[in-house]
């Protein structure tokens, strides 16, 4: 079997006649779809504010109820859940298994990422597969898709200027959950003056560097960067030309 074995990711079973429902009410996706079906969901769990807690897979392997959430998360985030949970029926307690990811043909059992094509399959299961080879963060450059610890900061980042819509981690049509009314005022009510973006890099600047303009304006912030192109949080209004990160050069790609 091809895949890459995950360092940096826990699983968590997720038990209870009420485990379903109590995500659903809680995370920004529906995922009642996974009732009776083996299946794959993206989701984030949100303040009351609207802001970004942790983004995590809920899955249904047809065993057994997943998440698959981000190890530096894992423990704020499991904390948090069990606060809401007071006395529904629901169970959170750590999985053996483990996942692998991978590109190409998927192995019997695999789910596909449902973000986006390029991110290709995951597997949960016994097996810890292979040492990591693929470059991820070329893959998420290319298709502006952000990672927790990275681009996406706790408390700080909001689900649309990040692309969950884009990338079919928002439902609007599920009902409420925690952080539900900021985001729908956001899809509905405002129009995006900021956002996660692709842009040409010349040179390399730490992740999160300031961009400017060339009048020294703040403009944005600098992350991942990968073979020229990088991703960037950018005012709008103010990236529409070159640009300054530390000694590189960033430019929006309308601009080319």
């Amino acid at each position: 079997m091809q895949g890459e074995m995950t360092t940096d990711r826990r699983l968590i079973s997720v038990t209870g006649t009420e485990a379903l429902g109590f995500l659903q009410g809680l995370v920004s996706n529906d995922v009642l779809c996974l009732q009776d079906a083996r299946g794959i969901v993206w989701a984030a769990f949100l303040t009351p504010q609207g802001k970004y807690l942790a983004d995590f897979f809920v899955v249904n392997t047809g065993d057994a109820l997943l998440l698959d959430l981000p190890e530096a998360l894992a423990d704020a985030t499991i904390k948090r859940l069990t606060m809401y949970k007071l006395r529904a029926d629901v169970q959170l307690t750590p999985s053996p298994q483990h996942v692998i990811r991978g590109l190409g043909t998927a192995p019997d059992g695999a789910m596909a990422d449902p973000r986006h094509p390029a991110l290709g399959w995951r597997l949960y299961g016994e097996t810890q597969g292979q040492a990591p080879t693929i470059d991820w963060d070329a893959i998420r450059v290319e298709h502006a898709i952000p990672q927790s610890g990275v681009e996406l900061i706790p408390d700080d980042s909001y689900l649309l200027e990040m692309g969950f819509e884009r990338l079919h981690g928002v439902d609007f049509r599920k009902g409420c959950y925690v952080g539900q009314e900021v985001t729908a005022r956001m899809k509905h009510k405002t129009e995006l003056r900021k956002g996660l973006a692709r842009v040409r890099i010349e040179g390399t600047a730490p992740i999160g560097t300031e961009i400017t303009t060339q009048n020294g304006k703040p403009a944005g912030t600098l992350f991942t960067q990968s073979g020229g192109f990088a991703l960037a949080y950018l005012r709008f209004d103010r990236a529409t030309g070159p640009m300054q990160a530390g000694d590189a050069t960033v430019s929006p790609l309308s601009a080319d």
